[in-house]
């Protein structure tokens, strides 16, 4: 992100818990994070070699960093992520899920354990991170925010994304749940619902089941209506905005990010 769009340091009052955050959104939010004055950033990841290079570039931008490996389809390493924040720099008041998978399955080609993944990274790893730091965030009794990451596909999705789509649309109505449930403790609850996003993970998804070369991402974007697809990089500066104070008492938000209006048709 140019210096000169970062105009101040709203965040140096945040410690951030974010997963997800060793490449791809997760780490543009992170990145984006660091360059707004924020005090701690707990990333996590499965790979060690990403983690520790994303650590290290959070670290260089100013803000404290620690990246956690885990595996998120594992429910005590979603709660060691938050309380990695809490023992090493104190208390969590930020929270981002960004970790996701997008592998494909539709309803008649979907076995059991590809439809128990999508759900235990998808929407149980959510869950948990939030409990754990709305626990920490309430007994402290210090306001805080959550950001779940979610995606358009939540309102309906590709007949091939039917797991994806259902654990989606399952994490839209528990971050409004969770956001009713403690209004009144100052903890806010928001969703973004993304469109089709230029990441990492996405280059290895069009890859392993489309078939697609290393221009996927040029090719894709003539076919949008702006030119373009989701840049982490522009999207990283709306989750700051949500996370930080100057989102005042936004909470239970569901902001669809895509070029494509839901429920308009050709006219």
């Amino acid at each position: 992100m140019p210096e000169n769009l970062i105009t101040h340091r709203r965040h140096e009052h945040t410690v951030a818990v974010i997963t997800g955050g060793t490449q791809g959104l997760g780490l543009a939010i992170a990145r984006r994070l660091a360059q707004e004055g924020a005090r701690a950033i707990v990333i996590c990841g499965r790979s060690a070699d990403k983690g520790a290079e994303a650590e290290a570039e959070i670290a260089a931008l100013g803000a404290a960093c620690r990246c956690v490996q885990a595996d998120l389809a594992r429910p005590e390493e979603c709660y060691e992520v938050v309380d990695a924040a809490i023992e090493t720099y104190g208390g969590v008041n930020a929270l981002v899920n960004s970790a996701a998978i997008s592998t494909r399955g539709g309803l008649l080609d979907t076995d059991l354990a590809l439809w128990e993944e999508h759900m235990a990274i998808n929407l149980r790893a959510p869950f948990l991170t939030m409990q754990r730091a709305v626990r920490y965030m309430k007994d402290a009794g210090i306001p805080g925010s959550i950001v779940n990451i979610i995606s358009m596909v939540a309102l309906c999705g590709q007949s091939y994304l039917t797991p994806y789509s259902a654990s989606k649309g399952g994490l839209a109505t528990l971050t409004k749940n969770v956001a009713n449930a403690f209004v009144r403790d100052r903890i806010r609850c928001n969703g973004i619902l993304t469109g089709w996003m230029e990441t990492p993970g996405e280059a290895e998804i069009q890859r392993r089941f489309h078939g697609a070369g290393a221009d996927w991402a040029a090719l894709a974007a003539q076919k949008l209506p702006m030119g373009q697809l989701v840049d982490p990089n522009q999207l990283a500066g709306l989750v700051a905005y949500i996370l930080s104070p100057e989102a005042g008492v936004m909470t239970g938000a569901l902001i669809e990010y895509d070029q494509f209006v839901s429920g308009a048709y050709p006219e």
